[in-house]
């Protein structure tokens, strides 16, 4: 039994539909304020203001010397807000999604969100080139467009990102709720383990948060696309399915299995039975006819023989060619007298 999205798709009915969430006044109004956030921090990096101030104090307090007990367990939190193991647990539960609701949607949601998170965050970071703390050369600079690739934060954003699709997805207001709250923790807890580790300035965890939550906020703008692509995927997966229907060859007859039948035993031709010589007592001497065989008369034999003789002749069906005879031959010298009987008595 298959067990794939598309053979669910397939097999099920189709599932009562499902809310989508729309660009409503209070979301607009929170996309607009974060937008005005982001805007903010750019600008107050690229004056060097007080909050570049706060970025070298935080950084010459290094948090991971202060608290060396935590480094080892926060190394291992901080891949939650890596993109390579996020993307692929949270795509593990959201294709058994897929397969519950019978629908491609939430696959489609997180590559969206991710491929606007790579695209958005990665043109800033490359085109700010902002130098990270252990690489900074100069006290109270802002060490921008030196070539770096940390201003927003990276595994910040992301894990606004891959944990907030939980929660952007969620079907209930309960469980939406609850998903909310459990990724904007752990947002919360990877951005400021890497101003811990000393790898991202505040300033960029900041930003970081700005560039996620702006993602979340705005995809329903985006659900249109979402919905024509599935249309597209299912619509190449049904033409592909038609060629390879098409292409694979029939299969041939199933033949029936017939029992053996045993060759019939050779016909076995009858042996001729010897046919027994009829004696005829011999008459009188004297001049006599001859006695009529009861088969059709022979001629004397060339050699002669005595008068009154018995001449007999076998009657006899010819056998089939293979079988031999087991008649006595007749020579040219004549014929032999058949044997006796009984013995004869003279008249």
């Amino acid at each position: 039994m298959r067990t794939d999205i598309f053979a669910r798709l397939d097999r099920e009915p189709e599932p009562p539909k499902i809310e989508i969430p729309r660009m409503s006044r209070t979301r607009l109004a929170l996309f607009g304020g974060t937008a005005v956030f982001y805007a903010a921090i750019v600008v107050a990096v690229l004056a060097s203001t007080w909050l570049v101030l706060v970025d070298w104090k935080v950084m010459l307090f290094r948090p991971y010397q202060q608290w060396p007990a935590l480094h080892a367990p926060l190394d291992y939190f901080v891949v939650l807000g890596q993109r390579g193991p996020t993307s692929l647990m949270v795509a593990g539960w959201l294709g058994w999604r897929c397969w519950r609701m019978h629908t491609l949607r939430p696959l489609l949601v997180l590559g969206t969100a991710l491929l606007l998170l790579n695209v958005t965050v990665g043109s800033v970071k490359l085109g700010l080139g902002r130098l990270g703390p252990h690489y900074a050369t100069q006290i109270g600079s802002a060490e921008m467009f030196a070539g770096g690739d940390i201003f927003p934060s990276g595994h910040t954003a992301n894990a606004v990102v891959t944990w907030g699709i939980l929660a952007y997805l969620a079907t209930t207001p309960s469980a939406r709720r609850w998903l909310s709250a459990l990724s904007a923790v752990v947002a919360l807890g990877v951005g400021l383990t890497t101003v811990y580790l000393g790898t991202h300035w505040l300033s960029d965890v900041l930003l970081g948060w700005a560039a996620g939550l702006l993602i979340l906020l705005g995809l329903p703008w985006c659900e249109p696309l979402i919905a024509r692509a599935e249309v597209r995927v299912l619509a190449v997966r049904d033409r592909v399915r038609e060629r390879l229907g098409a292409r694979r060859p029939a299969a041939a007859p199933v033949r029936p299995v017939l029992a053996p039948v045993a060759a019939p035993a050779a016909v076995r031709q009858p042996e001729p039975r010897p046919v027994p010589v009829a004696a005829v007592p011999e008459r009188s001497p004297g001049p006599a006819a001859p006695a009529e065989p009861a088969a059709a008369p022979v001629g004397a034999a060339p050699g002669g023989g005595r008068p009154g003789s018995i001449r007999t002749t076998l009657s006899q069906p010819r056998a089939h060619a293979a079988v031999r005879s087991e008649r006595t031959p007749v020579t040219p010298g004549g014929s032999r007298r058949p044997p006796r009987s009984r013995p004869l008595t003279s008249g």
